[in-house]
């Protein structure tokens, strides 16, 4: 028998690469730490009001009363496969009219899961510049090619697919963007990018996360006039305008499928709640029921754009309006300073942006009124004139 001796011999701290990681990050002003929720919600995706909304409280406390369980106790392959979960793929394929929709727990492995199953060895992906981590954690584990367009620009991308196939490329390109991006506001060109998937025998790629519930016919998003095509998957996250968790893959049968046999993010996830799965059902009928809610919060967004062009930060023509400072530590101490004057707004630093764009990122909600967003000016112009940023 081996004896292990009780007391420990001295040893140098195991850690120590970690602290001086995290000391490196904070000599750059990048250090990140969890901030409780304060002040006026100038910061949150809760575009439209709905992670509160009393429809889908009641919605969830029927459920409950009714023996929907809080959790689903396994993967959707084994026993966590609830029938919330089947009815709310069913309703979000008739809501989004696709063939299928895949409920999976959040956007982040939905997209890393699409990335990483669907193209194949020897096809292309060809993704936008500004693309989410979420889509570089798939491209870091795909067999496919991947090669970065410039962002937003159709022309760059038919050049990175002709150079590909000069090359001896012969597979399928995958062109893979956002439709609304979530740091700059600025919409995709996504007529221009259907097109050129047309021309190419390419499928398109959508993460509609800051679009859904915000634009479209009932709230379907930027890309509703492409669902139901078959060179087409859009991803709908449920965790922003719709205000509840997870997310919704929608496109033809065979990417469910799929994803289902070969998507690991999928496969080895404990399913999300039964619960959160009612409430995401409720929040789509929401959308359909209560248009006012995009109806008001476009007019938010028109005001915010006059309160802030004497100030010289361009609209977007979005909801999210990034105010650019530049140096990480100017960004930060301007974010706090807007924090102490009662906005919950928060600073965004690389690597999330471009090095040298450090910004406030402004999303404008539904939580938020039109004199808030006027006292929000008010204290951006005093701030910044005090700072002299």
């Amino acid at each position: 028998m081996v004896r292990i001796e009780a007391k420990q011999a001295p040893m140098s701290d195991p850690f120590q690469a970690l602290h001086a990681d995290l000391a490196a990050l904070a000599g750059k002003a990048r250090l990140r730490t969890l901030q409780p929720r304060a002040g006026t919600d100038f910061s949150s995706n809760d575009y439209i009001g709905l992670a509160g909304h009393p429809r889908l409280r009641q919605a969830v406390a029927e459920a409950l009363e009714r023996g929907v369980p809080v959790g689903a106790g396994g993967s959707r392959l084994l026993r966590g496969n609830a029938p919330e979960h089947e009815a709310l793929e069913h309703d979000a394929a008739q809501f989004f009219r696709c063939e299928a929709a895949l409920y999976l727990a959040n956007g982040y492995g939905a997209n890393s899961a699409l990335v990483s199953t669907l193209p194949q060895r020897g096809d292309l992906v060809v993704y936008d510049r500004l693309i989410h981590a979420s889509v570089h954690e798939g491209l870091r584990l795909t067999r496919a090619d991947r090669a970065v367009a410039e962002h937003n620009d159709v022309g760059s991308f038919a050049d990175v697919i002709a150079g590909w196939r000069a090359g001896g490329g012969k597979g399928r390109v995958w062109i893979v963007v956002e439709s609304l991006y979530s740091m700059d506001g600025d919409c995709a060109p996504l007529a221009g990018l259907m097109a050129l998937a047309d021309a190419h025998d390419a499928v398109l790629l959508v993460d509609e996360a800051h679009a859904t519930g915000v634009f479209g016919p009932d709230g379907r998003g930027l890309a509703a006039e492409l669902d139901g095509r078959a060179n087409v998957i859009a991803l709908r996250t449920c965790g922003k305008a719709l205000g509840c968790e997870g997310a919704l893959v929608c496109g033809p049968q065979v990417v469910k499928d799929m994803l289902v046999n070969r998507g690991r993010g999928f496969v080895f996830s404990t399913a999300p709640s039964p619960l959160m799965a009612v409430a995401v059902r409720e929040a789509l009928r929401v959308c359909a029921d209560e248009p006012e809610r995009r109806a008001n919060l476009a007019a938010l967004v028109d005001y915010a754009a006059a309160v802030l062009a004497p100030l010289g930060i361009p609209a977007s023509g979005s909801q999210i309006v990034p105010i650019i400072v530049g140096p990480d530590d100017k960004a930060m101490a301007f974010a706090r300073a807007m924090q102490e004057a009662g906005f919950d707004i928060r600073g965004i630093r690389p690597p999330t942006v471009p090095t040298g764009t450090a910004r406030l990122r402004l999303s404008l909600t539904l939580n938020a009124r039109t004199q808030d967003v006027a006292a929000f000016g008010d204290a951006l112009s005093a701030i910044w004139s005090k700072r002299g940023i």
